[in-house]
């Protein structure tokens, strides 16, 4: 089991496609195949409980939107 940093986006929203493995966002399971938006100001907590591939498209594209929480 691995987790990532608490984090935010002030203006980004991510759109999310988990193409392998299994984590939980905010609680909810996901497997492959799932998809999940992350909202601006919504926390992003990741726990990867297998390897993951994810495809992430993040709208507006702004390299510097990342708040550790």
């Amino acid at each position: 089991v691995c987790s990532s940093d608490l984090h935010y986006h002030k203006l980004i929203t991510e759109y999310n496609v988990l193409v392998s493995g299994k984590m939980t966002m905010c609680g909810v399971e996901l497997n492959a195949g799932d998809t999940f938006i992350v909202e601006p100001n919504e926390v992003a907590d990741p726990v990867f409980l297998e390897d993951c591939t994810i495809v992430c498209v993040k709208t507006p594209s702004i390299t510097d939107d990342k708040y550790l929480v």
